[in-house]
């Protein structure tokens, strides 16, 4: 294929991705829905015009890396460590409980397969896809209610970044798992090893940027490091721990998060993940579904994935947050805040596509969870804190 043709690509993808963006929001739902859309409008499926490139698939690797990254830079390791076992506990609530019962629904469609085959990591990972929660929906609507520094709404939060970083864990262990040429030993050796890692090298530096940082505030050099430090812990990740490269991403973003110029770091990321590498990830999503091959039965399955989604997470935090003594309307807005998907599902889903553990015809199912989740999660929490209004006027 001629290089320059790829100009082309990029081209159609950005313009297409950012009106079908733009369309989204003024539908009141998130943009990156629209630029999933975009994908699968230009994409084979419907119109044609792009193909997928191993030049656009690398862009979008790049993309989700920088996404992952700075997921890592907004984490506010303070507000982590001040919500205490209570958030602990709902976010592992709301991660294990959403993990068995995809796991469980992949198995009622396709069958229950034997320990450790690849059928059984299938459905693991299919649960895995559901414990990601992304909160941008919720956070929005609680601000337009007065409600996000209330109780619920700093539970919410903090509930909401542990569960991301278990989530991760999760990931981290179903791909290493599913190489046949790996042991549990191993897996859990190699994990522990990448977080230890971690640890002792993110000490240093993070003393080293902020020292930096001190002396040469505000300056490009330090997001120029920090990309440069985000690339190197996603290639130490995977090259030396077996470990997925958005979890070296990840951790690159909380070593740096505490920094002074760590919003100043997000901001240059966003501007190059706003500009291109974004729009062509979640294009690339689209790029990837097939519709064509979308039978009855993958519609069904589409269908009770939503249901067993939303569900889950209102169970699972819902219930652990009765658990800890909130009431009962409270332990709903929790559950309910907690069941949006977004970016996290996408990248999940991604990798598991890279790996061999999940085909493109399923993009439709968390696709659809997305869409649904972001449209009901505000409809639901608004006609909660009314009752309260309500019943305080009564």
């Amino acid at each position: 294929m001629e290089s320059y043709l790829v100009f082309k690509d990029l081209a159609i993808v950005i313009i297409f991705a950012k009106l079908c963006g733009i369309l989204a929001r003024k539908c009141k739902a998130p943009q990156v829905v629209g630029e999933i859309i975009a994908g699968l409008l230009i994409g084979p499926s419907i119109l044609g015009w792009v193909n997928q490139s191993d030049f656009l698939a690398q862009m979008a690797e790049i993309g989700v890396i920088l996404l992952m990254f700075s997921a890592g830079l907004e984490t506010d390791l303070k507000d982590l460590v001040k919500t205490g076992p209570i958030a602990v506990l709902i976010a592992c609530s709301g991660v294990f409980i959403p993990l068995g019962c995809g796991a469980l629904l992949y198995m009622a469609f396709y069958g229950v397969s034997p320990w450790g085959s690849e059928g059984f990591y299938k459905a693991v990972f299919v649960g895995t896809i559901l414990t990601a929660t992304s909160v941008s929906i919720t956070v929005e609507s609680l601000k337009e209610m007065g409600k996000i520094k209330g109780k619920v709404g700093t539970t919410i939060l903090s509930a909401a970044i542990i569960d991301d970083v278990i989530g991760i864990i999760v990931l981290t262990f179903v791909i290493g798992f599913k190489n046949p040429e790996s042991k549990p030993s191993t897996v859990l050796l190699n994990t522990v090893g990448f977080f230890v890692f971690a640890i002792v090298v993110g000490f240093i530096i993070y003393h080293i940027f902020k020292r930096v940082d001190a002396r040469y505030p505000h300056t490009r050099r330090i997001p120029i490091a920090g990309l440069a430090l985000c690339f190197a812990m996603a290639y130490i990740a995977e090259k030396y721990f077996g470990i997925a490269d958005i979890t070296g991403a990840y951790v690159a973003g909380i070593i740096l998060c505490s920094i002074r110029d760590s919003q100043y770091i997000a901001q240059k990321m966003d501007t190059n993940s706003y500009i291109i590498f974004g729009p062509v990830f979640f294009a690339s999503i689209g790029l990837k579904t097939n519709v064509d091959n979308i039978s009855m039965g993958i519609l069904a399955f589409s269908i009770a994935f939503v249901l067993v989604g939303l569900l889950s997470k209102i169970i699972g935090c819902g219930l652990m947050a009765r658990l800890c003594k909130f009431n009962l309307r409270d332990s709903m807005k929790i559950g309910v805040g907690m069941m949006t998907r977004g970016e996290v599902a996408l990248i999940v889903s991604q990798k598991g596509l890279s790996v061999g553990l999940l085909t493109p015809v399923y993009f439709t199912s968390v696709i659809l969870l997305i869409i649904v989740s972001s449209v009901v999660t505000p409809i639901i929490l608004k006609v909660l804190y009314s009752k309260d209004i309500e019943e305080k006027a009564a």
